[in-house]
């Protein structure tokens, strides 16, 4: 079982030492797989711990609070994620005014070296850290000579002669190319959660819906999209759902909701996974609650029509789950 912490202070978390993986992680696509399996397995070789690190809120979101970026996951995702991968201890640190003004040695010094008792520290690609980005892998590689560990980089991860990137996966998303986007994240694009109660509007319409919320982050998706709904029955359920902030009942948190085809029975409490399949349209605000409900009519048999269709073509080679 994988052990969470979010605090810089604080004593060691791994006595034996451990090998360190530094990301965003936002995604988990398949750049941050290889970066995680490659420390996992550092780890096992020398019988230590592997720590995944990574930040809550992301920098890129602290510093732009006012827009944040568009994030591919939930922060509980992440955990998750990185837990399958097999990280013995995962940090998810605060990002804040002090971390932001911490400088590179008194990062390394606090987090890898007294928390984490460092023996390897492994980064992706164009990796920066400390206060106003001073640090590098190579002033990571120089604080590890005289803090006792080494530091490395992997390698670029190229897919179909593209970079995987999070930038990448994102527009593909934004596109609705979504087979695009599960080759370079490694499995289909879905969102996971837990079901919360809402307005009960939908069920009113002839359209009651399962909704997750998506941890106070903005999402890289907004309109109506065909789903598939896993963790409700033996096989992934069909569906139509709506990513956004519901602008014709006035809603402002954006909220994720998809109504099951055929569906009865409660889901309120349950886990589920929302895996998008194609883009319908952009979300609208419609005048009244007749043109939405016969909007919602034409969307439910475009998204029955596509989910009944062959998946297209190497989209089920990409159903794994960090295998």
């Amino acid at each position: 079982m994988s052990r969470l912490f979010r605090d810089i202070a604080g004593g060691s978390l791994c006595a034996e030492g451990s090998v360190v993986c530094i990301g965003a992680f936002d995604g988990l696509h398949l750049g941050h797989q290889a970066l995680v399996r490659h420390a996992v397995t550092r780890a096992q070789e020398l019988r230590v711990e592997a720590a995944a690190l990574s930040f809550e809120p992301l920098p890129r979101e602290f510093f732009a609070t006012a827009s944040p970026p568009p994030r591919l996951g939930p922060v509980r995702a992440k955990f998750e994620g990185l837990r399958r991968l097999g990280a013995d201890v995962v940090g998810l640190l605060r990002f804040d005014a002090c971390m932001a003004a911490m400088s590179p040695e008194a990062f390394v010094d606090t987090v890898l070296v007294q928390r984490l008792r460092a023996r390897e520290v492994w980064v992706g690609p164009g990796f920066r850290f400390g206060h106003r980005r001073a640090g590098d892998l190579a002033t990571l590689q120089a604080l590890g000579r005289t803090s006792g560990f080494i530091a490395g980089e992997i390698e670029p991860l190229v897919v179909d002669g593209e970079r995987v990137s999070s930038t990448h996966i994102r527009a593909a998303l934004v596109a609705g190319d979504f087979v695009h986007a599960a080759r370079l994240l490694g499995r289909p694009y879905a969102v996971s959660g837990r079901v919360v109660r809402g307005r009960q509007l939908g069920r009113t319409l002839g359209y009651p819906t399962a909704n997750l919320r998506f941890g106070g982050k903005v999402p890289a998706l907004r309109g109506i999209y065909a789903t598939r709904v896993h963790g409700v029955g033996d096989a992934p359920w069909p569906s139509v759902s709506s990513f956004g902030t519901r602008p014709t009942v006035g809603g402002v948190e954006p909220l994720l909701e998809a109504h099951l085809f055929d569906f009865d029975g409660d889901l309120y409490g349950r886990r589920i996974e929302v895996e998008f399949v194609a883009r319908l349209r952009d979300e609208e605000k419609f005048d009244d609650l007749p043109s939405l409900v016969a909007q919602m009519d034409l969307d439910a048999a475009q998204a029955r029509a596509i989910l009944d269709a062959p998946l297209p073509p190497r989209y089920e080679t990409q159903r794994q789950d960090y295998a």
